[in-house]
Parts: structure tokens; C-alpha cells; sequence
């Protein structure tokens, strides 16, 4: 996974209570002793698993016997076993659908939904291409629209200044929440793209990807650009008021669009009224997300979005 030092399953403590003897089971928690034990299950998208990673890591310090687990299956593939309700908190790189919120109400799953951190949605380019240094929107379209599979295939059809190079082209996968916020921000439909690139649910693939060929071009969060700075590079886009960098000022003031998007936990209520590990550790998550945010390279909250996520704990508690 992304954040070094973390495992793709972070383990919080290594004690559980057992179902036997008159104790509950991990999953339910205890508080007895005055300690909070049992598991936290999280499951989702690949962007947002590394910050719910760093928040484990932190909150091992405050509840050592409290073991959380982190799974990556993709946004969809998250909501499909929170709705089944397999997991106590989903990450999500975007909201949740409709037909996902329907899912959840047919099985009696209520939730909340909290943003936890600003991310911006990169596009990023080989370290060896010096030509590319900024794309706009319709340029990003001409290469990822449905109607470039199979003519538009190399970079100087989509800037003839550009080199006769082939491109390769590296994404998301279809059940990744990055791959319907960059489809319907560059493409103006969600999940209209061409088909002939390299998906993948895990974004480490379009890194490597990405960085074995001179003619790559890729999306993904801006995290894994911070930590792979040898591997790859990001572009500057033309949303329509010129040339913007990601990073974290030009997310949070607005001016890298439109590629700048929140993401969002999705909390069990169920699970957060009745198993104290998991509201200590949800609590726990937002009031740290400052320091997760920082730790994971990803971009904390602005104090609006700081006062709702505080503001959607106190309706839950």
C-alpha cells in the first residue's frame, strides 16, 4: 500500500476478546477494565486506504488492543459489502451512488457520510517527457474520450507540436471511485472512456506503469505523485483560467479544476452506536485528520469541512 511503513491490513494491537467465557466477540467490542477492545473493519477505495492506514497507526497508541482492518476493493466494491453490512466504514473516493443508496436501504444499513480529506486527482506523465508540461481539458479528452480508441494513439495527435510517440495509457479501474471522477470531469459522462488502456483497481500499477514508458500517460491521486517523485511526474491543467498545479493550496482554494475532489468515509450507524471500538476510533479519525492527512500526503480539511465532520459525529453520538 501507500504509506510507508503501514501493511495493506494495518493491525491495531494484536489482543481480542474471545466469544467464549461469558466475554463478547472481537467484532462487538468490550470497554471492560476501562480498556476498548475488538475490530474495526474497513473496506474500499485504494485512494482512500492509506489515510484510514495512518489513522490506525496513530490510534494505536490510544487503544492497543483495538484491531482495525483495512481491505481495498474499489469504491464500488466497498459499498457492495457495506451494504451488506460485512464492514463497519467504507472509504470512498466520491459519493455514493443511487443505486448504492438503494442497496443499503433494502438491507437495513443506515449511515453518515463524512469527508476526511482533499485529494488532487492527477494527471501524470514519464519523468522523461519535457513536452507535456500542461494539458487542458479538451486535450485531456481528445486522449481519454471514447472516441479516441484505437485512432488517437500517439501525442502528436493530440498537439502537433507534440513528438510522433505511441501513447500507453494507465488508469483506474471501472470499480474505483478515481475512475468516475475523472471520467465525468474530463469526459462529461461518468464512466465514458476508452477502453483500450491499463486498468487497475490498485494504483501502484499505474505508477509502475507509468514509469516504464516514455510515452505514458496515467491518473491517480495526488499522493502517490508525493511519494513516487523518480517514477513519475504531474501535469498543470487548463480547467479554463490557465495552467494550475495540483497540490494542496491550489485543491483547497479551488483553482486546480476541475480534478480537485473530497474523500469521504462512510460510518456504519449501526456500528459506531454499538461497538465502542468503533466510535472511539471514528471519533478519533476526524478529530486527528490533520495529522492522518499529513502523514498519508494527502490535503486536511478547511475548517468548514472540519466543523460538519464535527458536526455529523455529535448527530451520531
Amino acid at each position: 500500500m501507500k504509506l510507508a511503513g503501514l501493511s495493506a491490513t494495518v493491525a491495531v494491537g494484536a489482543l481480542l476478546l474471545t466469544a467464549c467465557g461469558g466475554q463478547p466477540a472481537a467484532g462487538e467490542g468490550s470497554t471492560e477494565g476501562g480498556g476498548i477492545s475488538g475490530s474495526v473493519v474497513a473496506d474500499g477505495s485504494s485512494t482512500v486506504a492509506p489515510l484510514t492506514e495512518a489513522a490506525a497507526d496513530f490510534f494505536r497508541d490510544e487503544a492497543p488492543d483495538v484491531n482495525v482492518t483495512v481491505a481495498t476493493s474499489g469504491t464500488g466494491g466497498g459499498f457492495a459489502k457495506f451494504c451488506a453490512d460485512e464492514t463497519d466504514i467504507s472509504n470512498a473516493s466520491r459519493p455514493i451512488k443511487d443505486e448504492e443508496i438503494a442497496l443499503c436501504e433494502d438491507a437495513g444499513i443506515e449511515y453518515t457520510e463524512i469527508v476526511i480529506a482533499n485529494d488532487g486527482l492527477s494527471v501524470v506523465v514519464n519523468p522523461e517527457n519535457d513536452f507535456a508540461q500542461c494539458l487542458t481539458v479538451e486535450q485531456l479528452n481528445t486522449i481519454w474520450g471514447p472516441d479516441a480508441e484505437g485512432t488517437v494513439t500517439s501525442w502528436n495527435q493530440v498537439d502537433s507540436s507534440f513528438p510522433d510517440l505511441p501513447l500507453a495509457l494507465f488508469g483506474a479501474g471501472t470499480d474505483s471511485g478515481t475512475f468516475d471522477y475523472f471520467t465525468d470531469a474530463i469526459n462529461g459522462e461518468e464512466g465514458a472512456i476508452r477502453t483500450d488502456y491499463s486498468p487497475s483497481e490498485d494504483d501502484n500499477i499505474t505508477v509502475q506503469g507509468v514509469s516504464g514508458d516514455e510515452g505514458a500517460i496515467g491518473f491517480l491521486g495526488l499522493s502517490y505523485v508525493e511519494e513516487n517523485p523518480d517514477a513519475m511526474k504531474a501535469v498543470e491543467v487548463d480547467g479554463g483560467a490557465g495552467c494550475v498545479a495540483p497540490s494542496a493550496e491550489t485543491v483547497q482554494d479551488g483553482t486546480y479544476t476541475p480534478l480537485g475532489r473530497p474523500l469521504f468515509i462512510y460510518v456504519n450507524n449501526a456500528s459506531y452506536a454499538e461497538k465502542p471500538q468503533v466510535k472511539a476510533f471514528v471519533d478519533f479519525y476526524v478529530e486527528s485528520e490533520a495529522e492522518v492527512a499529513e502523514a498519508a500526503l494527502f490535503i486536511g480539511l478547511t475548517e468548514e469541512q472540519k466543523a460538519t465532520a464535527q458536526d455529523e459525529l455529535a448527530t451520531l453520538g
